[in-house]
C-alpha cells in the first residue's frame, strides 16, 4: 500500500510541476531514480531513447514503466494516472479563467515567465542526458584513468550523427533513429 501511495505522490508531483511536456519531467524522473528502486538511471536513459523514437510522452512512458516495476500492473496504472491527473485539473481550471483574463498583463507576464522556467528545465534535462550518455563517471571513479571517463563509441556516434544531420537535412529523422538503433545492436553498445 505504501508503494502505491509513493507512486501516486511522486508522479502527481511530477505531473503538476513539470510544465512543458515530456522533457520537463526529466529532472523529476532523475530524482526518483536516485531515491527509489523503481528504475535506474540506465533505465531512464533507455526510456528516453525509446520515448523519443516512439509515440507517447516520456513522462507517461516512464510512469507506466516505473509503476509496473514497483507494483505490477496496478502500480503502472496508478503512476500513469497520477502523472496525468494534475495536468488535466490545471488545464480545466486555466481554461475556465482564460476567457476572462487572457488579456490581463499579469497573466501574460506569468505565461512569459513560465516559458522561461520551462526552457530552463528542458535545458537542464538535455545537459543531464548528454552527460549520462557520453561520460561514465563510475568507470573513471573506479579506475582513476581519464580515458575511462568518456564513452568513446557514444561520443563518436554523437559526432558522426551531428555531422550527418547537418550534411543531409532532408533525410527524415526516422532514418537516423533506425540507423542508430541498428548500429547499436550490431556493435552491442
Amino acid at each position: 500500500m505504501i508503494t502505491y501511495l509513493l507512486l501516486m505522490f511522486e508522479f502527481a508531483k511530477t505531473g503538476l510541476f513539470a510544465v512543458g511536456g515530456g522533457l520537463a519531467t526529466l529532472p523529476f524522473l532523475r530524482e526518483m531514480a536516485m531515491n527509489y528502486p523503481w528504475f535506474t538511471m540506465s533505465d531512464l536513459l533507455d526510456m528516453i531513447a525509446i520515448s523519443e523514437s516512439t509515440p507517447g510522452p516520456i513522462g507517461v512512458n516512464m510512469a507506466t514503466f516505473a509503476g509496473f516495476n514497483a507494483a505490477g500492473a496496478l502500480g503502472g496504472i496508478i503512476a500513469t494516472l497520477s502523472l496525468v491527473f494534475p495536468s488535466i485539473i490545471v488545464v480545466v481550471i486555466i481554461a475556465s479563467f482564460m476567457d476572462r483574463f487572457h488579456k490581463s498583463l499579469i497573466i501574460q507576464r506569468g505565461f512569459y515567465l513560465l516559458r522561461a522556467a520551462t526552457a530552463g528545465l528542458i535545458a537542464g534535462a538535455i545537459f543531464e542526458v548528454v552527460l549520462l550518455s557520453l561520460f561514465d563517471v563510475s568507470a573513471y571513479t573506479a579506475t582513476k584513468e581519464l580515458v575511462t571517463l568518456v564513452r568513446w563509441p557514444a561520443l563518436l556516434m554523437f559526432i558522426v550523427l551531428g555531422y550527418l544531420i547537418r550534411r543531409f537535412p532532408k533525410v527524415h529523422p526516422i532514418a537516423f533513429i533506425v540507423g542508430s538503433a541498428a548500429l547499436g545492436i550490431l556493435l552491442k553498445l
